[in-house]
């Protein structure tokens, strides 16, 4: 195992922004999904040991990571984190990404093959003589990338890799991720709010809302207050006319959140009343990995995902009307 996070907490201004228990296998690309201020930055810096959590432990490898004075020097050399908005310094795009390997004392020859080597793989090998502070938003991500393969890591965490840079480069970086992973064997770890990227990219996700690990990964959170009706069925009010129905002893307000995949969708109104469906309008198909994703305005945004054998019965076109039904028991609340 790569990462084991034990009953793990992290604390800031006497706010509880973290309290995780998780594992990380070696070897994958990581997806840590979640909306911002969810706690995502906060675990990435604990995974680099540039941040200490205020409890419980952290295990790298099978061995306990001592904050207090262990080898974190070592471990720093092992995990690399890459901030959301990377910083080169100015001089060349060459320099900026010899500079790990020159800390490491390799001889010249050496670091020029691996700085050209490194370049190459995120395409800017072109660049090498260009001002590193002239680049592009895109660019700058990727000589970033290039800088953290020339530290040699185990580990490369990455603080939402694309969220700065525009359509072609984010493509482009997306292959970079997966490159590195599948030719040269470094765990990847990185951060996004977009479900769609997290499902292209990752082998693994982790869904974290609120500082802790989520039992469903979704997108559909919503806040609400529960109520009851007057059949003794209780049901979160989004908003005016909005009542999705909940299993729940809470009450109070709340925040609810929705499987995508276990949304049933309907074209017609058969049997709605009965299922306690509710009428919406198609605003996006789209395809993940074989599965059809459908976002339905139904007075919020909910994301549905649907089973690719899907028929065209079940599946309205976009801007036709659908009708959406829960289970109660397939909601949880928070």
């Amino acid at each position: 195992m790569l990462y084991e996070i034990k009953d793990m907490t992290r604390d800031y201004d006497g706010r509880r922004v973290l309290d995780i228990s998780l594992s990380l296998e070696e070897g994958r690309v990581t997806g840590i999904l979640g909306p911002n201020g969810s706690g995502k930055t906060t675990l990435l810096e604990i995974l680099a040991f540039l941040s200490r959590p205020t409890s419980g432990e952290l295990l790298y490898k099978d061995t306990r990571v001592d904050f207090d004075g262990g080898d974190l020097i070592g471990l720093r050399k092992a995990a690399v984190l890459m901030q959301q908005k990377p910083i080169l310094f100015t001089t060349t795009v060459f320099n900026n990404v010899e500079f790990p390997l020159k800390i490491r004392n390799l001889k010249m020859a050496e670091r020029e093959r691996l700085v050209n080597r490194f370049l190459t793989m995120v395409g800017m090998e072109g660049f090498s003589r260009a001002k590193a502070h002239k680049l592009s938003g895109g660019e700058t991500q990727r000589v970033a990338i290039a800088q953290a393969l020339a530290c040699l890591p185990e580990v490369i965490l990455m603080d939402e890799p694309t969220a700065s840079v525009d359509v072609e480069n984010s493509i482009i970086i997306e292959r970079i991720i997966r490159d590195i992973n599948r030719q040269n064997g470094i765990s990847v770890i990185f951060t996004t709010h977009d479900r769609i990227q997290a499902s292209r990219l990752a082998d693994n996700i982790v869904f974290i809302h609120e500082g802790k690990v989520s039992k469903s990964i979704n997108e559909n959170i919503f806040a609400g207050a529960l109520e009851t009706d007057l059949k003794g069925k209780k049901f979160c009010l989004i908003r005016e006319n909005l009542k999705i129905p909940v299993k729940t002893e809470k009450t109070g307000q709340v925040r609810i959140s929705i499987n995508p995949s276990a949304v049933r969708v309907f074209r017609g109104t058969k049997n709605i009343e009965e299922m306690r469906g509710i009428k919406g309008r198609v605003i996006q198909l789209s395809d993940e990995r074989g599965f059809i994703r459908a976002i339905i305005d139904i007075g919020v945004p909910l994301t549905v995902i649907m089973p690719p054998d899907s028929t065209g019965d079940v599946i309205p076109g976009i801007g036709e009307d659908a009708w959406v039904a829960f289970s109660p028991e397939m909601i949880e609340v928070i």
